[in-house]
């Protein structure tokens, strides 16, 4: 009797065991199954359906009417829907359409979608408060974001005539496309010809986002971007490289496209490169206006421009755009920097585009341990504040073990051929820009007798020397100034011994005995935002920024650091 209870104990412990870890094998299998099939489903939809487990406002399925909590939304066109009604929505409701004829005026139609419109928006006949009621009423175009009430729909005083909204400068309208699409001809004098009737200041904007910079909000400013402007116009680049994309403005008026990159320093850099390369191909005259969201981890050229230190959501994608067409257009220099390892006389030199700073030392040994280890563990460095948690504590090893020591006695410093003599220093920096190492305004320094700012287009580089991590953290505390070796049209380095830590933009490598030449290259046009002073430091006066705003464009109102 006591074995029989024994195994009858050990039969249910088994089953008890077993069976749970069955079905949770079997519902993994069951939900990878499900990922790869929905994956499939909306890599062939029109919609730009994303799913979620739980919407963030009380939502209705577009097709049932019902509530729902979790289900999929086109970020294109605003359609929601619950996952059994999900492929009839898809089948029967219509998305944005980025090429399509106008009407019989020229003009394009109100495409409405019911139902789900956003929290507090007004009717645009009665000028209630449309969504209020709980459940699926109301409509919103989905080109010029207007909203109505059911009932007032047909009281609208401009009918059928969609004039694209708030923005129609700046989005790109799918019966453009469509007659571009027509052309026999394609000349610029054609674009211009049909953009007169988009008005005088059509300026159409690209958005290039990089998902994987910052605190990885790259993928839902992209829809946020696609629900206001024409899809067409807003591209992801870990999808699609910024070459590919900028050629979309070989179809838009010369000179009209402005093109908005959401990313860090290195995304700035990587769309400037295609736009060098637009050049080498003859495309001149389409070279569009750059201007930066930041969401990397330095941002020090967004910075100089007056676009911020960072973007975390802290204002709505709708002021973005009016940045956008508030901003003003400057011209930024862009340096080549050729390194030519000694020894290798038949290799090519290594050529690198410098548009921030080039330097070697103390702060390119933290960037390149940052990279170093961001590469085996891309998924921890996902937070703007645990990057530079990261930062600090390189900088605090590298005060104690000081590798960089004796860099004077390593290295020669020519300043447009001329023999520069080094004190005893543990780096160097050659900066282009007023901003360095996330927000310090280096060149300029602190003091009763600060050094006159920085520009962007004066054909100088700025050199500096540092003594080390310590004297770099004094620096950025405005505790202390860096040593500052002079400014040259030309800067030539030569790393007689030993290997030593170097970077551009920060991109670091290690680097053995070499000379490294930095020459000017080429000048970018940029876009430049001086509406409000909100800088931490209320020191700086507007004639700082105003010595600082290139001599061929209009002065700016605000200083070089304003913030958006």
């Amino acid at each position: 009797m006591d074995i029989m209870m024994r195994w009858t104990l050990l039969f249910w412990t088994s089953l008890a065991v077993v069976v749970p870890v069955i079905i949770t094998l079997w519902c993994s299998v069951q939900r990878s199954k499900r990922k790869i099939h929905m994956k499939d489903f909306f890599r062939k939809s029109k919609h730009g359906w994303h799913c979620t487990d739980l919407f963030n406002k009380p939502t209705y399925c577009c097709v049932c009417q019902q509530h729902i909590l979790q289900g999929a939304f086109c970020d294109c066109c605003g359609v929601c829907a619950d996952e059994t009604c999900l492929r009839l929505a898809d089948r029967s409701l219509v998305c944005k359409e980025i090429m399509a004829p106008s009407q019989t005026d020229g003009t394009l139609e109100h495409r409405w979608v019911r139902g789900n419109v956003p929290l507090c928006s007004v009717c645009a006949v009665c000028k209630e408060q449309c969504g209020n009621q709980p459940k699926l009423c109301d409509f919103r175009c989905m080109w010029c974001q207007t909203m109505v009430h059911d009932d007032c729909k047909a009281s609208l005083s401009d009918g059928k005539r969609c004039e694209l909204g708030e923005f129609r400068s700046l989005i790109i309208p799918p019966h453009y496309l469509h007659h571009v699409n027509k052309l026999r001809r394609r000349h610029p004098d054609e674009y211009s010809k049909l953009a007169s009737a988009c008005g005088s200041s059509w300026t159409p904007v690209l958005v290039l986002a990089n998902t994987r910079s910052g605190n990885n909000m790259g993928e839902a400013l992209l829809g946020e971007f696609r629900t206001i402007l024409n899809p067409v116009q807003v591209f992801d680049l870990s999808e699609l490289p910024p070459s590919k994309a900028l050629q979309l403005c070989t179809l838009l008026p010369p000179g009209s496209v402005r093109v908005l990159v959401c990313g860090g320093d290195g995304t700035v850099g990587w769309v400037l490169d295609a736009i060098d390369t637009m050049k080498l191909k003859g495309q001149d005259q389409f070279i569009p206006r750059v201007m930066i969201l930041p969401l990397g981890t330095g941002n020090d050229l967004s910075n100089s421009l007056g676009w911020g230190s960072g973007y975390a959501g802290e204002i709505p994608v709708e002021q973005v755009l009016r940045n956008i067409l508030e901003a003003e257009v400057v011209k930024m220099d862009r340096w080549k920097v050729q390194v030519a390892s000694k020894g290798l006389y038949f290799r090519k030199p290594k050529v690198l585009s410098m548009n921030n700073y080039f330097s070697v030392g103390p702060d390119a040994l933290m960037a390149l341990n940052f990279h170093t280890h961001r590469e085996k563990t891309p998924s921890f460095f996902s937070s703007r504040i645990i990057n530079k948690a990261v930062y600090f504590m390189y900088g605090t090893k590298d005060c104690l073990v000081q590798e960089c020591k004796d860099l004077d006695k390593r290295i020669e410093l020519e300043l447009d051929g001329e023999r520069v003599a080094l004190p005893s220093l543990e780096g160097i920096i050659v900066c282009n820009i007023g901003y360095w190492g996330g927000g310090c305004r280096l060149w300029e320094g602190m003091g009763d007798e600060p050094y006159p700012p920085t520009r962007l287009d004066d054909g100088l580089l700025e050199v500096v020397g540092v003594f080390g991590s310590f004297h770099c953290a004094q620096i950025q505390v405005k505790m202390a100034n860096p040593v500052r070796l002079g400014q040259a049209h030309t800067v030539r380095l030569v790393l007689k011994t030993s290997r030593m830590p170097m970077q551009v933009d920060g991109e670091p490598w290690a680097q053995g005995p070499c000379t490294i030449t930095i020459t000017h290259k080429t000048q970018a046009f940029m876009l430049y935002h001086s509406a409000e002073q909100t800088d931490d430091d209320d020191e700086s006066s507007t004639s700082e920024a105003e010595s600082s705003a290139p001599h061929d464009s209009p002065k700016p109102a605000g200083p070089a650091s304003a913030r958006a």
